[in-house]
């Protein structure tokens, strides 16, 4: 017999991370897409390789997997609000967000703790989500403390 939704849930939110906001491109619209992602992990160092996990019925899961790229953007301390922003089901989340497009044209969020552009070279099907892991292409650091989240809220180190 399997845990319930809801003890899973509940489980899974006793664990302390790092906030991401996974973007990509809309080639067809020329349109740069965003959402917040919680399930992002480093896979390799050589190669250098992150996965990001997005629920299959995200808006942005097939552009994610056409477009064949993602950018990872690391949120920084105080940064509360572009998280919930980039959660939420807002049209045109980037209308007042600062961001550059990279040479890959993904979208990066200029205030980030961290960016990274990521290739996929795998995907693989994990129950609800799809599991993208990428080659990680470029990564630029800020300085600065990590916006972290924990049982349902932001927190930050001590």
């Amino acid at each position: 017999m399997s845990v319930s939704k809801d003890e899973f849930r509940a489980a899974l939110g006793r664990f302390a991370s790092g906030v991401t906001v996974v973007t990509t491109f809309d080639a067809k619209e020329e349109l740069p897409l965003g959402i917040t992602v919680s399930a992002f992990s480093s896979v390799s160092l050589e190669p250098p390789l992150v996965l990001i996990c997005i629920e299959k019925d995200a808006y942005i899961h097939d552009y994610v997997k056409t477009f064949g790229a993602f950018g990872v953007n690391i949120l920084a301390e105080g940064q509360e609000t572009l998280s919930n922003l980039f959660a939420s089901r807002a049209v045109d989340k980037f209308k007042d967000v600062s961001y550059t497009l990279s040479k890959m044209n993904l979208p990066l969020l200029d205030d980030a703790f961290v960016n990274m552009e990521c290739r996929i070279v795998q995907a693989y099907e994990g129950g609800d989500h799809t599991i993208f892991v990428g080659d990680v292409l470029s990564s630029k650091t800020r300085d600065g403390n990590p916006l972290l989240y924990f049982h349902g809220g932001y927190g930050k180190l001590i």
